[in-house]
Formats: C-alpha cells, sequence, structure tokens
C-alpha cells in the first residue's frame, strides 16, 4: 500500500491535514511523524493512522521513517534553521530510499527572500531531482490564538513591529484542505509551487478593528521600534531567536512590495477560504479569556 508520512504531524498544519486526508477515503495509508511513540500522541488517538519515529533533531530517526514512503509531507519546525546540518541530509535520504514526492510547506515570497531557511531548502528539493509540490502560504491566522494571543487576551492590544505593511492571510484549515488535496493526487501537482490566501490582505492596524468589532473589546495595535520590541519580549522571557523570528517574520515586510492574494485554495479545494472576519467569529471563546 503506498504511504503517505507527515512530519510536524501534532502542531497546528500536520493535525488540520491529517484531519483533511480522514476526511475523504483514500488507498494511502497515513503515517504521522512523532518525536517518540509513547508520548505527545493524544491528538492523533482518534485517527486510524500508523506513528512513526521522526525527529528533525535526530538524524538517526529519518531513514527507518522514510522507508516506504511514497509521498512525503514536509514542514520546518520554527526552531530548526540549520538547513545543511538537518534538511541536507534529510533530502539526501529520501533520495536514497526512493521517496517519490515532496510537499513542502514553504512561505510566501520565499521565492524572493534568499535570506530565509525556505528558500534553501525548496533549492535542495529542487536539486534532488524529487518531484514536489511547494506551497506557499499567507500570515496564519492561527498566530492569534497561539503565539500572539497573550497580548490579545490579557493586554488587548497587537504589539508587533509590522508598521503599516500589508498582509495575506490563511487558515490553516485551508492549508490542510489544500495539502491533503495535493498529497492524494500528486502526480497532477507535481513540480509546481502554489501561494496559498484568503481573499483579505490587510495591516494589522485593519485587523485590530476586526478583532475588536468580533470580540466586542478594543484592541489596540502598537508598533514599537525594534530595541523597545526586543527588550519588551526578554522581560517575558521570550527566547533571543524567537524574537528575530518575530522581527523577520513582521519587520521586513515593511520594505517588501505588498503581497498578491491568490485563489488557489478555491482551486485546489473546491471552497472559499475562511476570512479573517470567519476567523474571528468561529474562535471568539479563543480569543477571550
Amino acid at each position: 500500500m503506498n504511504r503517505i508520512l507527515i512530519t510536524g504531524a501534532t502542531g497546528n498544519v500536520g493535525l488540520e491535514v491529517i484531519k483533511a486526508l480522514f476526511e475523504t477515503p483514500t488507498p494511502f495509508k497515513i503515517q504521522a511523524g512523532v518525536r517518540t511513540l509513547d508520548a505527545e500522541n493524544d491528538k492523533l488517538k482518534s485517527y486510524d493512522l500508523q506513528l512513526v519515529q521522526f525527529d528533525f533533531a535526530n538524524t538517526a530517526t529519518y531513514k527507518p521513517a522514510l522507508t516506504q514512503c511514497e509521498v512525503l509531507f514536509l514542514l520546518r519546525p520554527p526552531q530548526i534553521s540549520d538547513v545543511e546540518k538537518y534538511f541536507k541530509p534529510l533530502i539526501e535520504t529520501a533520495q536514497e530510499v526512493g521517496v517519490q514526492h515532496i510537499v513542502f510547506l514553504s512561505v510566501q515570497g520565499v521565492e524572493k527572500s534568499s535570506i530565509i531557511p525556505h528558500h534553501k531548502i525548496e533549492k535542495l528539493i529542487v536539486a534532488s531531482r524529487i518531484a514536489y509540490t511547494f506551497l506557499r502560504p499567507a500570515y496564519f491566522m492561527q498566530n492569534f490564538s497561539t503565539t500572539l494571543r497573550d497580548d490579545l487576551v490579557n493586554k488587548n492590544r497587537i504589539f508587533l513591529p509590522a508598521g503599516q505593511a500589508k498582509f495575506t492571510l490563511i487558515d490553516v484549515a485551508d492549508i490542510g484542505q489544500a495539502a491533503a488535496r495535493i498529497l492524494t493526487n500528486a502526480a497532477d501537482y507535481a513540480n509546481q509551487a502554489f501561494d496559498l490566501t484568503c481573499n483579505d490582505r490587510l495591516d494589522f492596524g485593519e485587523m485590530a478593528k476586526k478583532l475588536s468589532a468580533g470580540l466586542d473589546r478594543h484592541i489596540q495595535y502598537q508598533s514599537p521600534n525594534l530595541l523597545r520590541f526586543y527588550l519588551s519580549k526578554r522581560k517575558e522571557h521570550v527566547a533571543p531567536m524567537f524574537i528575530l523570528v518575530l522581527i523577520m517574520l513582521h519587520y521586513l515586510p515593511r520594505f517588501q512590495a505588498k503581497p498578491l492574494v491568490s485563489h488557489w485554495v478555491e482551486k485546489i479545494t473546491g471552497k472559499v477560504p475562511r476570512s479573517f472576519d470567519g476567523f474571528i467569529a468561529d474562535n471568539k471563546s479563543l480569543l477571550s479569556k
């Protein structure tokens, strides 16, 4: 039986990909890559899938996990930034064991930004000559229910050095739906890249207004300078490397062209992607105390 291996299986995107795969019957055997086979797996208990030990930080797990995998869903954990150390041997192992297709979760605008790890990973995959599909999603709406939630819920603010930069947006559930369609019909999407966005393109001031209306309380947007942002996050005990990731994600777009809205989600899935207003309405309790 053909096998699909989902890396990052217990994360937000991985779980949505698995959920979408099980919503439609498929001839593929679904495997979930997890760091350990006896932990972290409560989220996966309701799915009839095979757990496979896979740890990005442990290259010894690569070959056993990838053996017999035909299609690989690959993402980059935020804490893994050394492409040469981890992703180069991973992709070489995929070549060795005969992986037929890699669906890689990249990021919108990656083709214009050589400094981010996703750019290097895409280049490695193309050079491997393994068939690929690059998913390039916009800014995750779920950032508001994870990374940005503390400021939003406890301080009624968005505190980011983004100025008036515009961002396209995407709900991870829509990423999951698009990824599942591609994973199970990989040949139809071979050697292509797709930007995944909803129909919204907003700056954080506009997002704050929508959050205020949807949550029935005033949400303020503050755009600090980089020093103030860094020192504020260090006082909150945020790791320096993660602060730098936040700066890259939110500050650099101020100096880039406005991202384009794409209609690939609807073309791939046949469904209109969730709007930011819809995300707020569906997650009102999670975005409140």
